[in-house]
């Protein structure tokens, strides 16, 4: 009997380590109460809210186009995780914000970011409503400067933000994560995580 009691018992923790959800290789941003929203211009012209993408997952990086390294590698690493999700992929949003709005014109953006994928918008807007933005969320920038005065260098916050199909910010992807995990993020939250 107590053989019997102990196979059981050793059943049912199995199941339940089966049963286990999934977790998120991300950092988990659930229970923050900033970044709800933006009011930026897509580099077609159009006004965008973060309710245009409801039904999408979002994903929010602040960065510049002249970027040397961050910016690019992660654009790269979205592009490629975007390969991996498939079909899954027509249901996630990748969104480009720039911290550099006196150079990132909206000409420049819509040649730069839909480079990286078709799908992507860059957005962008004045100093003042960027500013503003990156606030709520958090987004650190500052002008460092060059030998010129056009040529100076934007530090800026190295993450990406991700909103699920309804709109809530849910993770923080950290930079230069491996495109596989930045999928498997996704394919969770699209499967409702």
């Amino acid at each position: 009997m107590k053989l019997l009691s102990t196979l059981f018992f050793s059943l049912v923790l199995l199941l339940a380590g089966c049963s286990e959800p999934k977790k998120f290789i991300s950092t988990d941003l659930s229970m923050v109460d900033w970044g709800k929203d933006f009011s930026l211009t897509d580099h077609n012209g159009q006004p965008r809210r973060l309710a245009d993408f409801k039904g999408k997952a979002v994903v929010l990086f602040f960065g510049y186009t002249q970027c040397p390294d961050v910016c690019p590698t992660t654009m790269s690493i979205m592009r490629e995780a975007m390969a991996l999700l498939g079909d899954d992929a027509k249901r996630v949003q990748v969104l480009f914000a720039t911290v550099d709005p006196a150079r990132d014109t909206q000409v420049l953006l819509a040649q730069y970011v839909p480079a990286f994928h078709p799908s992507f918008l860059g957005l962008y807007a004045d100093e003042k409503t960027i500013a503003a933005v990156a606030r709520d969320f958090k987004v650190f920038y500052a002008k460092q400067p060059g030998t010129t005065p056009g040529s100076y260098n934007v530090d800026h916050s190295t993450g990406s933000y991700v909103f699920d199909p309804q709109g809530k910010l849910r993770l923080l992807l950290r930079h230069g994560e491996a495109p596989a995990n930045v999928a498997a993020d996704l394919k969770l939250l699209l499967a409702g995580k």
